[in-house]
């Protein structure tokens, strides 16, 4: 539950990135307060979030009682996930081989999953022009990824290290609108049963809750869309 003032401060917008946050947030009930960062509005590059996200995207987390009580603040979803896992020694093994089989899937979602589906549904749905090429590079490889998913699933109720953790936090985010990146489950049964396993947690349902109200469709919102996939870096001089 979101709380004023709570010792860690989340910036966040309702996507999968950041819903991998509140995921875990609510998972452990931990009290949090909410600072809604409006990526539509370009409020990632206001000089006070950059202060604590120098890559200019959420989600980032401020723990005002961080490592020796001093607040810290982390950015990159992965890295606060981590960072979670650690402080609250949950949902991240502290066995060694199942810790490495949880961080290798957390950095196939950040290094591939999460960022290919991101392309896949950008071209689908958000480029001025239709490019076929982009649109098949893209899906192609969603249904390569979700293949690899698939497989590592059979006969697996979780991911990796034999039970639910940070790993299916970060994917199951991602996988939650499979139809907008132009995958049929129906090819992936494993892939359908974790996801629906998870989907209906109590907790994650919370946590992809969290200011769902303010989500809205950019994709006809070309101002928007201007601000998203229209920056580069602002050289001095």
């Amino acid at each position: 539950m979101a709380e004023t003032h709570a010792e860690l401060q989340l910036h966040y917008w309702p996507t999968p990135n950041g819903w991998k946050v509140t995921i875990f947030l609510e998972e452990v009930g931990a009290p949090y307060e909410v600072k809604f960062v409006n990526i539509g509005k370009g409020e990632q590059f206001q000089p006070d979030f950059l202060k604590i996200s120098p890559n200019n995207r959420m989600p980032a987390l401020i723990d005002r009682k961080g490592p020796g009580g001093e607040p810290i603040s982390i950015f990159e979803s992965g890295a606060i996930l981590l960072y979670l896992g650690r402080k609250f020694a949950r949902f991240y093994p502290t066995e060694e081989r199942k810790r490495v089989e949880v961080e290798s899937w957390l950095m196939w979602q950040m290094g591939g999953f999460g960022p290919m589906l991101g392309q896949n549904h950008h071209f689908r749905n958000y480029a001025p022009e239709t490019i076929p090429y982009a649109i098949k590079r893209y899906e192609d490889e969603a249904d390569r990824l979700y293949g690899v998913l698939d497989k590592r699933l059979e006969g697996r109720d979780f991911v990796a290290g034999g039970e639910y953790t940070i790993a299916d936090m970060a994917i199951v985010s991602w996988a939650r609108t499979p139809d907008k990146q132009g995958v049929d489950l129906a090819e992936f049964p494993n892939v359908a049963r974790w996801r629906e396993a998870l989907l209906a947690r109590p907790a994650v349902e919370r946590g992809m809750a969290v200011g769902a109200e303010r989500r809205s469709d950019l994709s006809q919102d070309k101002d928007a869309q201007a601000i998203l996939f229209g920056q580069r870096h602002k050289r001095a001089g």
